[in-house]
């Protein structure tokens, strides 16, 4: 998110995945993808992300039985909205109330992370941290320390997500664009606003923490893969958007306001922007997600 590049993260209330464990006789772990719902999860259990969390939970908490993990989708696939985060981090929490493990917000993340590095060829946490905990989060280090910050009072966003083709292993090619140096202005700048953006919302003042949203090192190596890039970013700020920034790995793009009054303005200016440069866009009005998986009652 901006500046904060595996550290921040944000969970929205636009998408959420719904994951089912249950214990059975034998061993192992099997992985069944519900029909219906967003498309493109794998369903082996060494590769989907949900799978890997509970297998790796399995052998490091000496889980008896079969565990039968259920997905049923509902986080778009390979556009930049953690859907990969969404999946192990359910999955996390599942095998965690399952079992009563009674496990705290750093070893959920932790292994929920685990299901990341499956998806992205490298652990990271952030989208892990936002889907565990929701609201706003910083993690520190690895194995990860998260802080969790309520977000601004009338905090919204538009998700503008392009009807482009996302090619295989998008997120691990996006990952590999990021430069290995960064000019020492650059590394300033991301300071800076990283500084700015975690003020923003440890004090509730959206305009801070979102006008904060600039990243001078990661965001212009990936922009070169979303076409309208800077039509959506300039057009959005014209509509009276705080800040704009790419979602995730892209190549979704996200605009932030300070209330949702504003949104369909933002969202109409997001499509002219993708519409300059010949691509339709489909746009989701939203704000933060206050909690983050969590047991859904029958």
């Amino acid at each position: 998110m901006g500046p904060g590049f595996d550290v921040f993260g944000l969970a929205l209330d636009a998408f959420s995945d719904r994951v089912a464990v249950r214990s059975g006789p034998g061993r192992g772990v099997s992985v069944r993808v519900a029909p219906g719902g967003e498309g493109g999860a794998p369903a082996g259990a060494s590769r989907n992300t949900a799978g890997v969390v509970a297998a790796r939970m399995a052998g490091e908490f000496g889980l008896g039985g079969r565990l039968e993990v259920t997905v049923q989708k509902g986080v778009p696939v390979g556009l930049g909205l953690g859907s990969s985060a969404a999946s192990a981090a359910a999955a996390a929490v599942a095998v965690d109330r399952l079992f009563g493990l009674r496990l705290g917000l750093d070893d959920l993340v932790r292994l929920a992370g685990e299901g990341e590095r499956a998806a992205a060829g490298a652990v990271h946490y952030d989208n892990a941290a936002a889907s565990v905990a929701g609201g706003f989060v910083i993690v520190r280090g690895d194995p990860p320390s998260v802080t969790r910050l309520e977000p601004p009072r009338g905090l919204a966003a538009c998700v503008a997500i392009p009807d482009v083709r996302v090619p295989a292993a998008k997120t691990r090619a996006a990952r590999g664009a990021v430069p290995a140096r960064a000019r020492m202005a650059d590394c300033t700048s991301n300071v800076a606003n990283a500084a700015a953006m975690a003020a923003g919302f440890a004090s509730g003042d959206a305009a801070l923490a979102c006008g904060a949203a600039a990243d001078a090192i990661v965001e212009p190596a990936r922009r070169r893969a979303i076409p309208g890039y800077d039509g959506v970013r300039r057009e959005a700020l014209g509509a009276g958007a705080l800040g704009v920034a790419i979602s995730g790995a892209g190549p979704s793009m996200i605009a932030f306001a300070a209330g949702r009054g504003n949104l369909p303005a933002i969202g109409r200016a997001m499509e002219r922007g993708f519409a300059g440069a010949g691509v339709r866009c489909r746009t989701v009005r939203c704000g933060p997600a206050a909690a983050g998986a969590r047991r859904r009652r029958a």
